[in-house]
């Protein structure tokens, strides 16, 4: 499973290079060829895309090794970083839009051939359109957060496509190219917000922040729901990329054999891999005697003695 995932990430992140390459040289070919610079800025908008979709492919490329000395928990924490950097591309994409725009309205000017702008840039919408609804589809079902940054990243690009759109239309129609920019700026509100949130997001996960509460209740869920478990406490959890790593003390009866405590973990670890895959679980024992959350151990497991 862990391989087909891989193979999938990649093939996903290689359609976004060759979505981006694409939509690059078009605006930067009608934009030379018209005059009209929202559509050369989008051109840059679309090489920033190209770039972080590059970050992202090689990034799913490097996060999917398996771990070796050097790297013990594997290699998931290249995604975060790949996810951070895109993030700051989009806040950039943003002040870019934002200066040219401003440029716009101090040097307004009439660009030509404008109907050949409005065919690229709704093209360039159904593209990013298809592709960004391919890889978050893949994002969400492998857990790439290279995969599910690019995505968002190309959401933020079809606002910015829109926003062109719209404002070439209106200048074909009635003449006001003081229009276009104005929308600009108001899209370039748009994309540094969902940079800024992309942003928080990877810092938070940089910095080993732990699973969301609702995951961590599914896991608390998981472990009561064993009948040999009399507790758990010290549940430890954060990703690493699309791995979710999660550690525990488990609290069994002192006097259970080996084997029969040994295929307990293993029981549980299986019951949360297959609510979470991919993800690594370690279980630490403790046999069952006096713990402060619930004084001397019971002779049987009840609510009661459930403690965190």
């Amino acid at each position: 499973m862990a391989t087909d995932y891989n193979q999938l990430k990649q093939q996903t992140a290689r359609l976004s290079v060759i979505s981006n390459t694409l939509l690059v040289f078009l605006k930067l070919f009608v934009g030379i060829t018209s005059g009209a610079v929202s559509i050369i800025s989008e051109a840059a908008h679309s090489a920033v895309d190209l770039i972080a979709a590059l970050v992202a492919y090689f990034a799913v490329k490097k996060s999917s090794k398996p771990p070796d000395e050097q790297h013990a928990y594997g290699h998931g924490k290249i995604e975060n970083l790949s996810a951070a950097f895109e993030a700051v591309l989009i806040v950039l994409a943003a002040l870019w839009i934002v200066y040219e725009s401003v440029d716009k309205i101090n040097k307004p000017h009439a660009p030509e051939y404008l109907e050949y702008g409005l065919l690229v840039m709704a093209f360039s919408v159904v593209v990013n359109y298809w592709v960004s609804y391919k890889l978050y589809y893949v994002a969400q079902l492998t857990g790439s957060h290279a995969l599910e940054a690019d995505a968002l990243h190309l959401r933020a690009d079809i606002w910015t496509s829109v926003g062109v759109l719209i404002g070439l239309g209106i200048m074909k129609v009635t003449g006001m190219y003081w229009i276009d920019p104005v929308i600009a700026i108001a899209v370039a509100v748009i994309v540094f917000k969902a940079g800024f949130t992309m942003t928080m997001k990877s810092i938070y996960e940089l910095t080993d922040v732990s699973l969301p509460e609702e995951e961590e209740k599914i896991i608390r869920a998981i472990v009561y729901s064993h009948p040999a478990v009399i507790a758990f406490h010290q549940l430890r959890t954060r990703r690493s990329g699309s791995f979710r790593l999660i550690d525990m003390h488990l609290v069994l009866q002192k006097d259970m054999h080996l084997d029969k405590a040994h295929a307990v973990c293993d029981e549980i670890e299986i019951m949360i891999k297959t609510e979470f895959e991919p993800c690594d679980v370690t279980i630490h024992l403790e046999p069952c005697d006096y713990h402060e959350g619930f004084g001397a151990c019971p002779a049987e497991c009840n609510e009661n003695c459930k403690y965190e």
